[in-house]
């Protein structure tokens, strides 16, 4: 498990550090609640609705987490809720606050471009090279590449199938 952060507000105000685990991110009632700039009782409301309308799982977006904290002298541990990335998103479409509306605004960007580029990057992380994502990403892109080459091969080997197909055309040797 490892903590990053995935979220700023524009105005700085709010950065979203979350604990990574099994490619999710995993939140607190409270963080959530931070996140949006709202009380922990208006997400446990919207969190309960999203369950009862079955929107999402509960069983699947919904996991316990060992919490230490320290009360006075001494160190105590419990269990507590967390929430995957899909519960974060569906309660920030619920929730009705300026902080909520920028979560909003930013998800839709990113959605945006994903839509229109085929492709989003988080700039920032992968900039930062302690991530295997930037591998990842290096590989795809060589898949990609390879892909167009294989293109490009049957698009030539159709062409030197053509009945007029001179190969010492100039117009063959550009192509």
């Amino acid at each position: 498990m490892s903590d990053i952060e995935i979220y700023e507000s524009p105005d700085g105000e709010i950065r979203l550090n979350v604990q990574l685990e099994d490619e999710t991110v995993w939140l607190t009632q409270a963080q959530i609640a931070q996140l949006f700039g709202v009380n922990s009782q208006a997400i446990t409301k919207h969190l309960g609705n999203i369950f009862e309308e079955e929107e999402l799982d509960p069983a699947a977006t919904c996991s316990k987490m060992e919490q230490v904290r320290q009360e006075g002298s001494r160190q105590v541990k419990r269990l507590v809720n967390v929430y995957n990335l899909d519960a974060v998103i569906s309660v920030g479409y619920r929730v009705n606050s300026r902080k909520a509306t920028h979560f909003r605004q930013w998800a839709t960007q990113v959605l945006k471009e994903y839509a229109v580029k085929g492709f989003a990057l988080d700039d920032r992380r992968l900039k930062d090279g302690r991530s295997r994502y930037f591998r990842e990403l290096l590989q795809r892109v060589r898949d990609i590449r390879s892909s167009e080459r294989n293109l490009y091969q049957q698009v030539t080997d159709i062409y030197a199938t053509a009945i007029d197909y001179d190969p010492k055309a100039s117009i063959t040797r550009t192509f």
